[in-house]
């Protein structure tokens, strides 16, 4: 019977690791590639940008398109891991601070390849769902941020307020801040937090 820890086994494990590391350097090219132009790149392109074969890429992923559902999962996942943490319990302003800032560098770091899944997600239904599962994201954090204010309305009130603040904190809501109207990133998010601040019932008194 072969040890867990024999030669062999070492061997195998060592080229699973290689064959991960260079799936995850295929996306990440990917993504880089997109961050310079949201027109999918060839796989070519793909290759030459991580160092393999175009050959490896195909080892790795069916076609393309798997590679495009790969690298906006990677990206989601970056952008919750960006998303969480901070204070939940703290005061109004705190809460509206920590919020904004964090949306805000997901906004600033994230928005190049959002707009190319946007252009290019086309009819794929893995990607428009994951659109869809990503804006449930941002309103299961608003509602985290903002539940003392939010516990003081009818339900009704809530989904629609909820609906108004993701609206407000869009991709393109940003872009638009700091692209067209040339507002630094402390600038833009002082405009969400005040706009927040306002849209936001008084907080309860504890």
């Amino acid at each position: 019977m072969t040890s867990d820890h024999s030669p062999k086994s070492a061997r195998i494990d060592g080229r699973r690791l290689r064959s991960a590391r260079t799936k995850q350097l295929i996306v990440e090219a990917y993504i880089d590639l997109l961050r310079k132009d949201p027109r999918i790149p060839t796989a070519a392109q793909i290759a030459e940008r991580a160092g393999v074969s175009v050959r490896s890429v195909f080892e790795r992923f069916r076609d393309l398109h798997e590679l495009r559902v790969a690298a906006t999962d990677h990206t989601f996942l970056q952008a919750a891991t960006l998303a969480t943490g901070g204070d939940i319990e703290g005061d109004r302003a705190t809460r509206l601070k920590n919020h904004v800032e964090r949306r805000g560098a997901i906004c600033e770091a994230w928005l190049p390849l959002w707009r190319a899944m946007m252009v290019n997600k086309g009819e794929s239904l893995e990607l428009n769902n994951r659109v869809l599962l990503a804006r449930q994201a941002i309103i299961k954090r608003i509602e985290m941020m903002y539940r003392p204010e939010l516990s003081t309305l009818p339900e009704e009130r809530q989904r629609h307020l909820l609906i108004v603040i993701e609206s407000l904190i869009d991709f393109e809501s940003w872009a638009r801040m700091r692209e067209d109207n040339g507002l630094s990133f402390a600038e833009a998010c002082e405009v969400w937090i005040k706009a927040i601040d306002r849209l936001l019932p008084p907080t309860p008194v504890s």
